[in-house]
């Protein structure tokens, strides 16, 4: 005998009330599709320039974050209106005026900040700054999309002139240093630090009484530590073996790809002394000893906040199928509506609360709970509760309703990505060693899961609701007969499942794209973590995602990516073959 309620269909009164409520939602729904734009189909407009002809669309679409460099992580996009906001009449805009003498003076006094020089880097290296007639600024990203500056506003006049700022060998290296030099007169022992690492890049061109000079007034460890390695590195290069011996102590304790270039260049070479040579054998172990360890911290760091975000896409849904016995496949576009919600409120802070935007994020968590656990209730209370005991009709009812909640989306955003800024105590990242850099947003998103995984354990182990949800879990009918209200938890743990979802796309919104397809990216993800780790079983979610996150993370440094993910999936069946239940079975006199 089913085990699933058999009373949602027995009042007819009831069922008249859901026929009118079912009615006044599609209404509802029929009125936003009338009366919203529909962006999804945008209007190209062909712009010429030089020889070739772009097409173009008004919409302007999001930009991947990069991970690679520290600079990258200043800004979540360096090619979009919204992140390359700079007051007019900057020094961007006074560098692309200038002639070539000014432009030289600039550089060796630079008049604006560090963030609008790193800017200016980060533009030329990428080829995006542009002239147009009179000395205009623009830009114009990889998709020919032209922007102005600094308005950052997408532009459909193209100048006739428009031509790309490059610079000489001389401007360039004027560039490297006069950045360099900047960082190091900063307050910021972060930007120092920056600055020494752009200088060891360029050591061939470096004048040693700079490190000299710099290590003199220095007083933080860390930036001495970085002056010191690079000061060996000088000695090393220009001293006798003596000088050599000596700075090969100090290169040995570093991890830095560079140093090992070095060390290894200098044992290629003919004729060398033998002290030196052993000096330089143990100087190289050490230092790929330290470049191994710096590199599976790094990938142990990414295995785990893989594991961050698939446990945060994964919770709901294992309170929600363990509950209910409910496929629900709409589970990823409800993250999706959590992560719209995040860019509405970004979006709100901008237009009415400017002063306070940085705070956005703090805002728009709750407001991405409560946003998607109501649209899940009200998909629980019309769309599920008919149909339970049917798990193919669920599955395939909330597969039309993942199709909805996509089309509703592109209707009312359009089906471009938007572009929700990382908050500026979330930019940068935390460079524990030449190699590795922890970026800031990562460290957040584990904190941030680690707090909810807390607070849901406490929510059902030591509250009355927890305790109700369990129970109903475990043994329907008898927690009918002792009073609980199945019906109500059913839908309030749908709620609160489809909040957890939200959270999980709020936390999205800071690492990617946020378009209509987010919630494809994570649902196959989160499914397998549900089943490996048990249904209905929160600490088996948790081991499953830390051992999918970190095991796909080490299988793709060996065999790549896509093989990596079809020798998981692999794994994945065969552990279901030898334990259907999980890693943790529930348990109840009735549980199948």
């Amino acid at each position: 005998m089913s085990h699933y309620p058999s009373y949602y269909k027995s009042d007819a009164q009831a069922n008249y009330s859901n026929k009118i409520f079912i009615i006044a939602l599609l209404s509802l729904l029929l009125l936003i599709a009338i009366t919203s734009p529909a962006h999804a189909h945008e209007t190209p407009v062909v712009h010429s320039h030089g020889d070739k002809l772009s097409t173009n669309t008004v919409a302007a679409t999001s930009t991947d974050v990069s991970e690679e460099t520290l600079f990258a992580q200043k800004k979540q996009s360096l090619t979009t209106p919204a992140n390359l906001a700079i007051s007019k009449g900057d020094a961007i805009e006074q560098f692309v005026a200038a002639d070539f003498t000014k432009r030289q003076t600039m550089l060796n006094q630079w008049p604006g900040s560090v963030e609008s020089l790193d800017t200016l880097v980060e533009l030329i290296k990428n080829d995006e700054l542009y002239q147009g007639n009179g000395g205009q600024t623009y830009l114009l990203n990889s998709e020919d999309e032209l922007f102005t500056y600094p308005a950052k506003q997408l532009t459909t006049e193209w100048p006739s002139d428009l031509a790309q700022v490059t610079l000489t060998n001389t401007l360039r290296s004027a560039l490297v240093f006069g950045q360099a030099k900047v960082k190091l007169e900063s307050n910021d022992p972060t930007q120092r630090v920056q600055a020494v690492a752009i200088l060891a890049d360029n050591i061939e061109q470096l004048d040693p009484a700079l490190i000299s000079t710099a290590a003199t007034n220095e007083e933080d460890d860390d930036v001495k530590t970085a002056l010191s390695t690079l000061q060996a590195r000088i000695d090393f290069r220009d001293g006798d073996v003596t000088t050599q011996i000596a700075a090969l102590t100090v290169l040995a304790d570093s991890d830095s790809p560079q140093v090992l270039v070095d060390v290894k260049k200098a044992l290629a070479a003919d004729d060398i002394d033998p002290v030196l040579k052993s000096a330089l054998l143990d100087a190289e172990e050490s230092i790929e000893q330290r470049i191994t360890l710096s590199t599976w911290i790094g990938h142990l760091f990414t295995g785990l906040s893989t594991a961050s975000i698939l446990l945060l896409a994964a919770l709901g849904l294992a309170i929600t199928f363990g509950l209910l016995g409910v496929i629900n496949m709409a589970h990823g576009e409800l993250i999706m509506i959590g992560a719209y919600a995040t860019y509405m409120v970004q979006n709100l802070f901008q237009a009415y609360f400017p002063s306070m935007t940085g705070w956005y994020l703090v805002a728009a968590i709750p407001v991405a709970f409560l946003v998607s656990a109501i649209i899940g209730m009200v998909i629980e209370r019309i769309i599920i509760r008919p149909l339970y005991g049917r798990e193919l009709e669920t599955l395939l009812a909330t597969f039309g309703v993942s199709l909805i909640l996509m089309q509703l989306v592109r209707m009312i955003f359009g089906a471009q990505n938007v572009e929700v800024s990382n908050v500026d105590w979330l930019s940068g990242a935390y460079q524990v060693s030449s190699i590795l850099v922890l970026p800031f947003n990562r460290i957040a998103i584990i904190g941030f899961t680690i707090i909810i995984l807390m607070l849901l354990v406490y929510l059902l182990n030591k509250t009355r609701f927890g305790l109700f949800v369990r129970a109903v879990t475990q043994n329907r009918q008898m927690a009918r007969a002792v009073g609980i209200s199945s019906a109500r938890i059913d839908m309030l743990a749908f709620g609160l499942g489809s909040g957890l979802a939200g959270l999980a796309g709020c936390a999205l919104a800071q690492v990617g794209n946020v378009g209509p397809d987010l919630g494809q990216t994570y649902i196959i993800d989160a499914f397998l973590v549900v089943v490996v780790g048990g249904v209905g079983q929160v600490w088996g979610a948790v081991l499953a995602s830390l051992g999918l996150g970190v095991s796909g993370t080490v299988l793709e440094i060996g065999i790549g990516a896509v093989m990596a993910k079809i020798v998981l999936l692999v794994l994945v069946i065969l552990f279901i073959q030898k334990r259907p239940q999980g890693l943790f079975a529930l348990k109840g006199r009735f549980v199948d």
